[in-house]
């Protein structure tokens, strides 16, 4: 395989571990990898979509900035390409654009809850994240337009994860791997921020001193090891 048939590959099976962790439910969310300084792989839509949780290797193609590319076949790049397209054109250092839509990560922050390091080593890696500040973009939109995106992209900042009101959440990364992580680790402290409050609870950050001791395991444990784990929870039904 070249490096870009290995990389619609991944792209697929990032776009099943999303679906497998619930954080694209149904026909929604796509993933995109930089190729070069113009194109993108990215995940679109077919005449036989079905979900992100059936992504394919065909489903992952090749195309510019503007959605023009190998799009054979019936195929169309997702409404919100600009979303992926700004992100890449503002950030050089960030390789993979994933999208999705968590409930939980919706109904926490329509809630008022914001992403915070209320956890320790239940999920360093999250702790991490969410210490250095989830933003919120507050737009209920489909950010479907240069427009939108640059504004989706300026509340984002320099973050890896910026949440989108009433929609879902945007995450960057290196690879899709990285990405899709940080991904389930706001969805995570969402999940657990929702239960801790509804039993009653107060979110209380971590203490500083805490947080402090909190050991780097290294991207071979974050990453690595935690990727084999989200793949083989797919099992052996997912299209390849």
């Amino acid at each position: 395989m070249t490096d870009v048939d290995a990389l619609r590959h991944d792209i697929a099976a990032a776009c099943r571990v999303l679906a497998a962790r619930g954080l694209a439910d149904g026909i929604l969310g796509h993933i995109s990898v930089r190729i070069d300084a113009d194109h993108l792989l990215i995940r679109c839509r077919g005449p036989r979509e079905r979900g992100l949780a059936f992504t394919e290797y065909a489903d992952i193609r090749l195309v510019n900035l503007d959605g023009e590319g190998d799009l054979t076949g019936g195929y169309r790049p997702p409404n919100e390409l600009p979303l992926h397209t700004e992100v890449l054109r503002a950030r050089p250092e960030v390789g993979t654009v994933v999208h999705a839509h968590p409930p939980a990560v919706v109904a926490a922050d329509l809630a008022g809850i914001r992403i915070r390091p209320v956890v320790g080593a239940f999920d360093i890696p999250g702790a991490r994240l969410a210490e250095g500040g989830v933003p919120v973009y507050p737009r209920g939109v489909l950010v479907r337009d240069r427009r939108l995106a640059k504004e989706m992209t300026a509340a984002m900042a320099d973050r890896p994860v910026v949440v989108l009101r009433g929609h879902g959440l945007t995450a960057a990364g290196d690879s899709p791997a990285q990405a899709v992580l940080r991904a389930i680790s706001v969805d995570t402290i969402a999940r657990m921020s929702l239960a801790v409050v509804g039993a009653g609870g107060t979110l209380v950050d971590l203490p500083a001193e805490d947080m402090a001791e909190l050991p780097d395991l290294g991207s071979g444990f974050n990453e690595a090891t935690a990727w084999r784990h989200e793949l083989a929870r797919l099992g052996g039904t997912a299209p390849v």
